[in-house]
């Protein structure tokens, strides 16, 4: 058997092609490397024309820039960290996906680090960040009054947080809860409705007296008095549930026709309750979540109209101010709370958007 042969019989793999190289690419656009080099990174000297034939020369050829030696040009990974402690994701991942997208353009990379609320295990995530020697770190968080528990300060590289407590002295981005929960209750007084109450979480959590003062404030604005008190609990369904049957137990004329819950698993439960005794919602009674969670919004019977916190947005405005700060261009520090949007579905009474 002669070797032409044994090759039918072998599964021989193609030759891997040889790299692209900014030679190739020099060589092909007629130019010098240094011109090649300058027209792909932005920089130099040349007619709109020539920059314009040497990128479309790359693009053809498959031409990839080579990352070290990038870095070493430039003294930069082309990288950033990405620290967090929501080891679940539920609202570190819509930041990661608009991170990712703010970096893409621009040859970034996101190197991802989940960690407990642990200090020594914090350390050493913070220890592997610099040794990859990322150029800036995203702070993330599961709520806007913890943060994990590092001491940031001495870091020799810029820091911004997202949905994660930080300082007046600090570079933060967070969901502006205040107005997002007051763009809510006014939709539903908008609607006709008034007799509006609220469900919410634990006291100990700072969003809850943020949202708990953008429902006073709706209704103060429209000279409506708050249904009572505002009712606080766990971040269930099984807590919104159970006040939803409380609340089936008052006469009609006593309840109230609108309930803006904290949290999209609270107004489930609140809403299953409601349809286990025969209360039509958003007929007798609608019902507005917070977070828009689409795992539990677009099931609930009937989906659920919910105040979106725009993570995603949020990290796409991180990640370009963190780049800023990468490339030398001035901040300014402070707490920033960017605008949340509501997504309106059946629950609420209006069409849905």
């Amino acid at each position: 058997m002669d070797a032409e042969d044994l090759a039918d019989l072998i599964d021989v793999p193609e030759p891997i092609a040889a790299r692209v190289t900014i030679r190739d690419v020099a060589r092909e656009a007629g130019v010098s490397i240094s011109t090649a080099s300058k027209a792909l990174n932005d920089q130099g000297r040349m007619t709109p024309e020539t920059r314009d034939r040497i990128r479309t020369v790359a693009q053809t050829l498959g031409f990839t820039p080579n990352a070290m030696a990038r870095a070493l040009v430039s003294q930069r990974s082309f990288t950033i960290g990405l620290l967090t402690n929501d080891t679940y994701g539920r609202f570190t991942l819509p930041v990661a996906a608009g991170l990712a997208g703010a970096m893409v353009d621009r040859g970034v990379s996101v190197f991802l680090c989940a960690l407990e609320d642990d200090p020594e295990r914090a350390r050493i995530n913070l220890r592997a960040m610099q040794e990859k020697c990322v150029d800036g770190l995203i702070v993330a968080g599961k709520r806007i009054d913890r943060r994990p528990p590092l001491d940031l300060a001495r870091l020799p590289m810029p820091v911004v947080h997202v949905n994660s407590a930080a300082a007046e002295s600090d570079i933060a981005f967070v969901p502006d809860d205040f107005g997002g929960a007051k763009a809510a209750v006014a939709h539903l007084i908008a609607l006709g409705r008034r007799r509006i109450a609220h469900v919410t979480g634990p006291d100990s959590f700072a969003a809850v007296a943020l949202r708990a003062e953008g429902w006073r404030d709706a209704l103060g604005e429209a000279d409506l008095p708050c249904f009572g008190v505002a009712e606080r609990g766990d971040w269930s369904e099984a807590f919104g549930f159970a006040v939803g049957c409380r609340l089936i137990m008052a006469p009609s004329a006593d309840r109230p026709d609108a309930v803006f819950c904290g949290n999209d698993q609270i107004a489930r439960g609140l809403i299953d309750a409601l349809t286990l005794h025969g209360i039509r919602v958003p007929d007798d009674l609608a019902v507005v979540g917070y977070d828009n969670w689409e795992i539990f919004a677009a099931a609930t019977r009937p989906p659920l109209t919910s105040v979106d916190m725009a993570l995603t947005e949020l990290g796409r405005i991180a990640g370009a101010a963190l780049l800023d700060l990468v490339g030398g261009t001035r901040v300014e520090p402070g707490i920033r709370r960017m605008p949340c949007r509501l997504v309106v579905r059946q629950s609420c009474g209006a069409p849905a958007n």
